[in-house]
């Protein structure tokens, strides 16, 4: 009987294994990994009622956000920009700004700081008030529209760099490599090497947006039909990198692009060894928040 057990699961196995993707062979060892970056969240406006914040129209109460960084990449001070939107601003008082940016670094996740770096940033430092006559109650929905600066790093372990292709030893030229990224938004799904010629290998790496907001790159505006990243390989065998035939930028259609690393001078046939290399893409990336409060008519009125 537990010899039966033991040839059913090792066919499992086996077959398992026979079912892998030839372009997809991602190892989790270098990064922790995941799709999150930056997150934000409103701290507490008032006292929930009904699972809505709120308060009398003769109280103050504070916008006050907190961010925590969930991605493997060190935001830097002025790196997160956000923009409080949704509400009139001759409505209220007390708000010292209705734009704001970080001050300090937000660290990245890792083994020693799982949780990643914590921030917080307030709208009305000394509390804001509400201006308008209310009359029973009135809803408002606060909306804060953040953006910032972030990299997702991808490590190709296994790239073969053959001259021959009819030897068969050390590595294939074709087919999946092993790679780890780094925890973020813009994530790389596959990896796989084919050839372009005699002594000339071409990487082919995709990536999609796994987040739900918006891309574009560094320092540049962002446009819905028009979503961007760049990329640069850092690799002493002068690779050639494009994506739609442009260098440096990935155009993502529906979320997803592919970028093309080619070698740019041809291996001799005595060349026969695995090396590993790296890519970083570098963005801006977009997001809104939101979060009701219910102010009601106080007795006194």
């Amino acid at each position: 009987m537990k010899t039966n057990v033991l040839m059913v699961l090792t066919l499992l196995l086996l077959a398992s294994c026979n079912g892998e993707s030839t372009e997809q062979a991602q190892s989790g060892d270098i990064f922790i990994g995941g799709s999150s970056g930056l997150t934000i969240g409103f701290e507490a406006l008032g006292t929930q009622e009904d699972g809505v914040y709120t308060i009398y129209d003769t109280e103050d109460f504070y916008l006050d956000l907190r961010l925590q960084n969930k991605g493997e990449h060190t935001l830097d001070s002025g790196d997160v920009r956000l923009d409080l939107l949704g509400v009139s601003q001759n409505d209220f008082s007390g708000i010292s700004s209705w734009s704001k940016s970080t001050d300090a670094s937000i660290e990245k996740i890792s083994e020693f700081n799982p949780n990643g770096g914590e921030e917080s940033v307030t709208f009305s430092p000394d509390g804001a008030t509400y201006n308008r006559e209310v009359i029973g109650y009135t809803e408002l929905n606060f909306n804060v529209n953040y953006d910032y600066d972030y990299q997702t790093m991808l490590v190709i372990s296994d790239v073969c760099f053959k001259g021959d292709v009819t030897d068969d030893r050390v590595c294939e030229v074709t087919g999946g490599r092993e790679f780890s990224v780094s925890g973020a938004p813009i994530q790389v799904t596959s990896v796989s090497q084919d050839t372009a010629g005699k002594g000339v290998i071409v990487l082919k790496i995709s990536i999609q947006n796994a987040g739900t907001g918006e891309v574009t790159l560094v320092g540049e505006e962002f446009d819905r039909n028009r979503q961007q990243v760049g990329y640069s390989i850092e690799s002493d065998k002068g690779f050639t990198c494009k994506s739609g035939g442009r260098e440096g930028t990935a155009r993502m259609i529906n979320g997803v692009a592919d970028v093309y690393c080619t070698l740019s001078d041809p291996l001799s046939e005595s060349d026969l060894y695995v090396q590993g290399l790296t890519l970083k893409f570098d963005y801006a990336y977009k997001e809104l928040i939101s979060e009701k409060l219910r102010i009601k008519q106080s007795a006194s009125d």
